[in-house]
């Protein structure tokens, strides 16, 4: 087992942090979670405290005693005697009094976090009076208990908190004098790993339980992931770097993580600064920008050999190697006018040979994937289409969804339009190509026509649509994931012939 302290942190590669104990596997903030991580090696054992109503400080993360306890009251609203109550043997909630026992004897080190300043001088004395040298604690958690722990002990282990996407604050970092720069993953990125690196600071990154996720913060040079999944990381820090650049399981759990997490950012980030590119309609923002960058430090440390093209950052297509093909915030104009319709595009592709797709409707929270050969899903579950009723026009009544060429209409746009009024059915045009053809697949439209296709918007949802049984045709009216030019049009089975009849000469207009 390794020693707790960063110095050692080597060759080794990143400390390992366990979020509340063994928490996968048992109950967070226990004594019995707390023990199976000393004993399954974690370097750092990360604790949440509170306080009781008779002012003993507790070992318990939410306010309330609800989620994990049944107990629907604050536990500043028991005594001490009341909460221990709670539970049975080791499954109880503990007084920190108890847990800071449990790592006398052991190589762990322990990480007490704390969500506001309430405890702060309090937990700092019980631990100085501890049987416990203080060496073996760090301090994590909100600035102003870091900053208290900091005005009372000057040799104090505080780890400092930075949830910001700018540089780190030169005048915090002297008056707190840390040991780590402790930030949500989301926060880092190679660069700025390196800028604390120069610094003469450490790194650490929250909470990260994914496989791929976590190849890529030991990739960047992370020193810390503090991770409720600790048995995973340590087989994935352990694991041989050697990668099958084909293996389609392990680029679909990337997809997935990348997916997920596409999806938190779209849904708590500004768009922060807006720029044109081409025009003043053709917008990119900076989560365009930070979603692409991250995108890219993932899929090089998950597969070090492919090759990428991104909206953002360029490519080239490459026949031969695999490439993974990424528009970040496809829909960008409605992204930055929160408008509720845009997506991120990640497909990965040999040749012309789509193997794994993701989309997201981050508005809804969905998330939508596909494995060549094996079916999508939607949110981890079977996508399939409905039943379509027998119908004489099999448009009548439906939706069918385009984009626009840039912020104009596409040459035969108009014609395309008057064949669908004369079928009695409705086009809606949308602002994101890749979520207008996922569109299809997710049943929101019989139908979707693109006037030009781009691997790196529609790629994705091409192999999605065709996986879960939509029609995908080029121009020409071939079946087509990746053309090598003109459009692209998705449809129900049932609408195939209808609709390429009407897009066909609008098409070639």
């Amino acid at each position: 087992m390794r020693t707790g302290t960063w110095l050692n942190n080597g060759a080794g590669g990143p400390l390992v942090t366990a979020h509340r104990g063994d928490s996968e596997v048992l109950r967070e903030n226990t004594v019995v979670a707390i023990k199976s991580a000393i004993e399954k090696g974690a370097d750092i054992v990360e604790i949440d405290i509170r306080s009781s109503f008779d002012g003993h400080l507790i070992v318990l993360h939410d306010r309330s005693l609800e989620r994990l306890w049944g107990y629907p009251k604050s536990a500043d609203e028991l005594t001490l005697q009341e909460i221990e109550s709670l539970g049975f043997a080791e499954y109880r909630i503990p007084a920190l009094s108890t847990v800071l026992d449990q790592f006398i004897n052991s190589e762990a080190e322990l990480m007490i976090d704390m969500d506001s300043a309430v405890h702060a001088l309090a937990a700092l004395t019980m631990v100085t009076k501890s049987a416990l040298p203080t060496e073996r604690v760090i301090w994590c958690g909100a600035l102003e208990a870091m900053k208290i722990i900091r005005d009372h002990s000057a040799e104090a282990r505080v780890w400092l908190p930075w949830n910001e996407v700018g540089p780190f604050d030169q005048e915090l970092i002297e008056l707190i004098r840390p040991e780590f720069i402790n930030s949500h993953y989301s926060y880092w990125n190679a660069e700025k790993v390196a800028s604390a690196h120069a610094l003469g600071l450490k790194t650490s990154a929250w909470t990260i339980d994914d496989a791929p996720t976590m190849r890529w913060a030991r990739a960047i040079g992370i020193d810390s992931i503090t991770s409720n999944k600790m048995t995973l990381l340590q087989n994935v820090l352990g694991e041989d770097r050697d990668v099958d650049p084909l293996d389609v399981d392990r680029a679909f759990d990337l997809a997935t993580s990348i997916g997920k997490w596409a999806i938190m950012v779209c849904q708590m980030m500004n768009p922060g600064e807006i720029k044109t590119k081409v025009n003043p309609a053709d917008l990119v923002t900076e989560v365009d920008l930070f979603i692409e960058a991250h995108l890219r430090e993932m899929i090089s440390a998950n597969f070090p050999t492919h090759n990428i093209v991104g909206e953002e950052f360029g490519g080239e297509y490459q026949e031969s190697i695999p490439t993974w093909y990424i528009d970040p915030v496809d829909g960008t104009t409605n992204f930055a006018n929160r408008t509720p319709w845009s997506s991120l595009s990640l497909c990965l592709a040999v040749g012309r040979v789509p193997l794994v797709a993701t989309t997201i409707d981050p508005w809804r929270d969905l998330l939508f994937q596909a494995i060549k050969d094996r079916g999508a899903l939607i949110n981890g579950k079977k996508l399939e289409l409905p039943v379509a009723p027998a119908a004489e026009n099999s448009l009548a009544g439906r939706v069918v969804l385009t984009e626009l060429a840039g912020s104009q209409p596409w040459s035969g746009m108009h014609e395309f339009l008057a064949g669908l009024h004369e079928n009695f059915c409705t086009m809606r045009i949308m602002g994101a190509g890749t979520l207008t053809l996922t569109a299809v697949s997710a049943n929101y439209g019989v139908g979707a026509v693109i006037h030009q296709f781009s691997p790196i918007d529609h790629l994705a949802a091409a192999l999605i649509a065709r996986e879960v049984g939509c029609v995908v045709l080029n121009s020409s009216g071939e079946e087509d994931l990746f053309p090598q030019s003109g459009g692209l049009m998705i449809v129900q089975p049932h609408a195939r012939e209808a609709l390429y009849k009407i897009w066909q000469p609008s098409n070639n207009s």
